[in-house]
């Protein structure tokens, strides 16, 4: 059977930098709001309801608590406030546009969605240059728009930057082109597959990697029933075993309930925290709640309206600064 995952075989692992960071980046919303040109291939977004007209308020009120109760565990959170216009509905969601990657490099990555190309801006860059993190060289992929193809940063890659392996589900977000570029262009080894969720009785793909898999400093969650090519799952399980990784596997179910979309993150003190919403924290069972907690404090956010109107959760809201 043919596959569609691509590793290098026979190649040792590579030695990169530091898995989490301690520095974050947060949009703050301005127009908070469902996105009907995202939401052709984002099967977690709802529509909001007739008559609710407080999504901006609420997602803004969820902003803000998350914010506090990150700062309060001893993280560096940038945040930068949206501007009304041009109207950018998305724009809580910056991991999706940008990347830091240390060394004073950060990454433009081209968009899906015309309007959420105008979350890029260059005053963010700025700002973030400002408050420490020297900003030497920007690395844009936009141009790949031209051609209709798209790589939404770290929600389209999940990054073992330790070891140096880039994992990538394929998807309408997600093209195999701009992905190996990518890897070619910051010495990244590629793993790509196909993942799949029900959608209707059908299996429709995935739109971001980062809502079904999670790479932390020694362990993995992955939601393995996604991926329906037996050989492509052995594989790519493979590679985060040979990586090190412990695996902790979550269900389809508990992928929709957003488990799959966490972020491992350190405070000040060095120490490692684990990012997830209360959607996903109640979707997990005891045995999975205990093998997180033995790795990492587990922070729990709770963010229904984000997640429901937005299709995105905790790890989305974050832009890791390196």
């Amino acid at each position: 059977m043919k596959t569609s995952i691509y590793i290098p075989q026979n190649s040792p692992l590579g030695v990169g930098g530091p898995q989490t960071t301690r520095t974050i980046l947060m949009i703050e919303p301005v127009a908070f709001g469902f996105n009907d040109q995202t939401a052709g291939n984002n099967y977690f977004q709802k529509p909001v309801n007739a008559g609710e007209t407080d999504v901006q308020a609420r997602a803004l009120n969820e902003f803000n608590e998350m914010v506090t109760v990150l700062k309060n565990k001893g993280l560096n959170v940038l945040v930068v406030k949206d501007l009304p216009e041009p109207h950018t509905p998305d724009s809580i969601f910056p991991n999706n546009w940008i990347s830091f990657q240390g060394g004073g490099q950060a990454v433009l990555y081209p968009m899906f969605a015309k309007n959420r190309r105008n979350e890029r801006r260059y005053d963010i860059i700025e700002y973030v240059s400002a408050h420490g993190f020297k900003i030497h060289n920007i690395d844009d992929f936009s141009f790949w728009e031209e051609e209709n193809l798209f790589l939404e940063g770290t929600g389209s890659m999940i990054l073992d930057r330790t070891n140096k392996i880039a994992y990538a589900a394929l998807s309408e977000r997600t093209a195999k082109e701009v992905f190996l570029e990518y890897c070619s262009v910051f010495d990244f080894k590629p793993v790509y597959f196909t993942a799949n969720q029900t959608v209707n009785g059908k299996r429709l793909p995935v739109y971001h990697t980062n809502v079904m898999m999670t790479v932390a400093s020694e362990y993995a969650v992955i939601c393995p029933e996604t991926i329906d090519n037996t050989i492509e799952c052995n594989l790519v399980l493979d590679s985060l075993k040979n990586a090190g990784k412990d695996i902790i596997t979550i269900t389809e179910q508990q992928m929709n309930c957003f488990a799959g979309n966490m972020l491992q993150v350190e405070n000040v003190q060095g120490k490692h925290l684990l990012v997830l919403s209360k959607s996903a924290y109640d979707s997990l069972n005891q045995l999975q709640i205990d093998r997180l907690s033995s790795y990492n404090e587990l922070i729990v956010i709770s963010i229904p309206t984000i997640e429901r109107v937005g299709g995105g959760s905790v790890r989305c809201m974050m832009a890791e600064v390196f």
